[in-house]
């Protein structure tokens, strides 16, 4: 998802370092320092503009989230859609997913959520693909020993290619949906702003849970 910058962003950015950080480093082994709560981590790469991660950082208040995002306009409209919630437990970190290791210590994740990354689908951009096995490597490396991975996408290919990965890797399925929201598993299903759009075009949504 690419998004017009926009010249309130970087303004509203600066007069919220309470919810956002930008300096990502600083916190690697002690992102407790950022809630209120010392509580289990959970953290989503590629956050958008926010409704996934504001949505579950409301439904479960017992764990702490922090929202990834590389681009800062829309890390700030996360930051806006947020502010009103007033949630304790919520950051949002203005980064690369794809260097975790340098914001998190071995084992400080709980549990990592990705939700309809880009497919990358032409064979030469494989390794961009973030259930490649240099990505799985780095997830394991942050994430708590059986920690989860969960991953939600509308795209077909990525989801062949990512169980492929997965399982090739060594990792343990718990679960896996063809179709998320016509299963008991869509019961407790938090939507991000592309699923919603591409279900209700009745696009099936598929969804895997696995650990290392």
């Amino acid at each position: 998802m690419r998004v017009r910058n926009k010249s309130w962003a970087p303004k509203l950015i600066a007069e919220h370092p309470e919810m956002v950080v930008e300096n990502g480093q600083a916190y690697k082994g002690k992102w407790h320092e950022r809630f209120a709560k010392q509580q289990p981590l959970w953290i989503e790469v590629g956050t958008g503009k926010g409704q996934f991660i504001i949505n579950m950082a409301k439904k479960y208040p017992q764990y702490n989230f922090i929202g990834i995002e590389i681009q800062k306009t829309v890390v700030a409209i996360a930051l806006k859609n947020a502010l009103a919630e007033e949630l304790p437990n919520l950051q949002f970190l203005h980064a690369d997913g794809a260097e975790l290791t340098d914001y998190f210590a071995d084992g400080e994740v709980d549990q990592l959520f990705l939700n309809f990354s880009d497919p990358w689908p032409k064979t030469r951009h494989e390794k961009r693909r973030l259930t490649y096995k240099s990505f799985l490597k780095v997830y394991e490396q942050i994430l708590v020993e059986h920690g989860k991975l969960e991953f939600k996408t509308d795209n077909q290919g990525l989801f062949e290619y990512s169980l492929t990965s997965l399982n090739n890797y060594g990792m343990i399925f718990e679960g896996v949906w063809l179709d998320l929201h016509n299963s008991p598993e869509n019961e407790d299903n938090v939507e991000t702003e592309y699923e919603h759009k591409f279900s209700e075009k009745g696009q099936p949504i598929y969804k895997l849970v696995a650990h290392f």
